[in-house]
């Protein structure tokens, strides 16, 4: 675990997670006494912001950012980390609020951050430790990172999960503002840049299990666009934009 001192923000953004919200919210604050979680809602119409409110109301260590409309994965996330740096967190998390995430996870993430400045959570390190996809769906993910790594050339097995730890030095030394990505291609951005910035990147193996209650947010255009930014990103990084 980090020094005492250091303060740990759980960045969850939210659509349509009314169901979900109350319960993984204090699951995820019972994994230590110095975290916080920051909901990040776009206005889900089934009322979740209303609910994170009641959290954060009941307890200080919940807050809750409102967006007007469903703005993106990746804008949400942006927006948490921005918040976060204002408020002088050391450890930024980025965490699903479906409970695909197992929040029992956060401690090793924390233990990996002692001796990395961005730790990946890996259903492929160690084999294939995901529950409960399809097979359609499990091999999308498998070879999206395959094709990820080959065009990027980043030496790590899982870029296009969600579940990651960053230092807030690396959030300051990636250039948010020139983040567009989102879904998969959001997760490969930010690891490649991190990656280029010379950033010590590590992995820890965490089961991924699919989302119980809800519908999943992926889609044919956040496959789409994940293809053609892996080469965009190979570009900058050979014209010397990385």
């Amino acid at each position: 675990m980090p020094p005492e001192v250091a303060r740990v923000l759980i960045v969850m953004p939210t659509y349509n997670e009314h169901d979900n919200v109350p319960i993984i919210v204090p699951k995820v604050l019972g994994q230590a006494p110095g975290i916080d979680v920051l909901v990040v809602d776009d206005n889900s119409p089934d009322g979740t912001g209303k609910v994170a409110d009641e959290l954060a109301a009941a307890d200080g260590r919940v807050h809750v950012l409102h967006r007007p409309g469903k703005l993106g994965l990746g804008t949400a996330y942006i927006a948490g980390f921005k918040w976060a740096l204002e408020r002088d967190y050391e450890y930024v998390f980025e965490m699903d609020s479906d409970f695909s995430h197992d929040p029992r996870h956060i401690p090793e993430f924390l233990e990996s951050a002692q001796e990395h400045d961005l730790v990946l959570g890996s259903r492929y390190l160690k084999g294939v430790t995901v529950i409960n996809w399809p097979m359609s769906r499990l091999m999308l993910s498998y070879f999206a990172n395959r094709y990820s790594r080959f065009v990027t050339g980043l030496p790590f097995t899982d870029t296009t999960g969600g579940f990651k730890c960053y230092r807030r030095a690396v959030l300051e030394g990636i250039d948010l503002d020139a983040i567009h990505s989102e879904g998969y291609s959001f997760q490969i951005e930010t690891t490649f840049r991190a990656w280029r910035k010379g950033f010590k990147v590590g992995e820890i193996s965490i089961i991924f299990t699919d989302r119980v209650e809800g519908s999943s947010k992926m889609s044919g255009k956040i496959v789409r666009e994940a293809v053609w930014r892996v080469w965009k990103l190979r570009l900058m990084r050979l014209i010397g934009k990385l």
